[in-house]
């Protein structure tokens, strides 16, 4: 049917089909409509996004126990060696808490003077512990004298931080030889028989002696590793040169000034 207008004859408008392909004759390009005026989802659009699945796999635990088992043998080895320092006598003590934890050891603690002489000179103590003593000392470098020392000598040796190890003449060779293994080559260090001791060995630091029976008693390394160098009265002092000579009598004005010249020269 034609529908007559004021500009002619025209022809039925396109029609437009609902939920089907393009009405015969619409224009390429045409929407259509679903009945809701909505536009049906493209084929092929975008899907829904699939929810990855987990997988639970089991714990490693090999790995978990090396670790565990490194860091208690870490800590356990932490834990000892601060016992071994901080211990009584350990060396994480200071020099006098380890020294005074030494049984049987004795201190002086009454003043020791450190006045200088070429006389000789009677102590209290025996061997001598400090006091007034020569203006040569007894060369402490590991030195281990196979005679008698001079007392003088000695403590000043010990006044410059050294240990001086004494034995009686009759200590079996075997435990002289295990003293003289502490001793020999040793800085600070010094070894001599000494006559009429009451104990077998005796060891004297600067106002410390400890009197023992054996030589492989423990309580000498404590001894040892307590005074040496610590027990000083001037801290820096050398050990090398000094007074080499045995005998029983210290070294006089006129033989210490020639053995001064002697190693000056």
């Amino acid at each position: 049917m034609s529908i007559s207008t004021p500009g002619g004859e025209q022809h039925r408008p396109g029609l437009v089909k609902v939920g089907g392909k393009p009405a015969a004759g619409a224009k390429p390009g045409t929407k259509t409509t679903t009945g809701g005026g909505k536009t049906p989802p493209k084929a092929g659009g975008p899907r829904k996004p699939i929810t990855p699945i987990k997988v639970n796999q089991g714990r490693n635990w090999g790995p978990i126990a090396m670790f565990a088992a490194v860091g208690l043998l870490a800590v356990g080895i932490i834990g000892w060696g601060a016992w071994a320092a901080f211990k009584p006598g350990g060396a994480g003590y200071d020099w006098e808490t380890r020294a005074g934890s030494i049984d049987g050891i004795t201190h002086v603690t009454t003043e020791l003077k450190s006045n200088h002489t070429y006389n000789q000179e009677k102590y209290e103590q025996s061997p001598p512990v400090g006091g007034t003593h020569s203006y040569v000392w007894q060369q402490c470098m590991g030195n281990v004298y196979d005679a008698p020392i001079p007392n003088e000598h000695a403590v000043h040796s010990l006044e410059h931080g050294a240990v001086w190890v004494t034995y009686r003449a009759d200590l079996p060779a075997d435990q002289v030889a295990k003293l003289a293994a502490k001793v020999e080559g040793k800085e600070m260090m010094l070894m001599s028989p000494v006559a009429n001791l009451d104990k077998p060995i005796s060891l004297q630091a600067w106002s410390y002696q400890l009197k023992v029976d054996d030589a492989s008693d423990s309580r000498i390394d404590d001894f040892i590793g307590a005074l040496r160098v610590n027990a000083t009265q001037e801290a820096g002092a050398t050990c090398s040169g000094g007074n080499t000579a045995t005998g029983d009598k210290p070294l006089t004005e006129e033989q210490a000034a020639a053995l001064a010249q002697q190693q000056q020269g």
